[in-house]
């Protein structure tokens, strides 16, 4: 199977928290079924497919990197290569910008959807980032080691600073999701 038809299988079955992720979704099943480009770095209008990954240790901790471009704090993420599927890209993504070898998805599947404007630079236009979200965890939370090219620095914070960091409506509705796994302790 296509990763195209992968990925519109994973969004047709994914249940949003609200509405505005429901609107994510709608957006991206739309991008997916317009666009035979959608995954493609070069893909500006409306934008492309990207994968992050929210880290966390058996502390209850996540694992945020102050990214060097946008100068905000953030999840680990970025491109999805060519061929790769969401959730390899997700994975490959975190360990380059963390350093952290032995991470493995916490949650089956999609674990939140984001759409995002990226200001234009690196000769880029302004565009969209179609951002399918995963969450991940590591036994060695020590092991980090920042990117210099990626990351300004990296930070293992509780929930609440991790809310506090990133202030946008749509992190807070990811951390409200890590924090109800953590209470249910079926992240650690």
């Amino acid at each position: 199977m296509s990763r195209q038809r992968t990925l519109l299988s994973q969004l047709q079955t994914f249940e949003p928290e609200d509405e505005l992720e429901a609107a994510h979704r709608h957006a991206m099943v739309n991008l997916l079924t317009e666009s035979p480009d959608s995954f493609a770095r070069a893909h500006f209008a409306p934008g492309h497919f990207t994968a992050s990954c929210f880290i966390v240790d058996d502390a209850g901790r996540l694992l945020l990197h102050h990214h060097r471009r946008l100068d905000r704090w953030l999840q680990m993420g970025g491109h999805i290569e060519d061929g790769e599927c969401p959730d390899s890209a997700a994975l490959r993504e975190g360990r380059e910008e963390s350093g952290l070898q032995d991470l493995s998805l916490v949650w089956p599947g999609i674990f939140d959807l984001d759409v995002h404007s990226i200001p234009a630079g690196s000769g880029e236009p302004g565009h969209a980032h179609f951002d399918v979200r995963y969450l991940a965890r590591t036994v060695s939370p020590s092991a980090i080691r920042i990117d210099p090219g990626e990351s300004r620095d990296l930070a293992w914070v509780p929930l609440h600073r991790a809310a506090e960091l990133m202030p946008g409506q749509e992190s807070h509705r990811v951390i409200r999701k890590i924090e109800r796994l953590w209470r249910a302790r079926s992240i650690a």
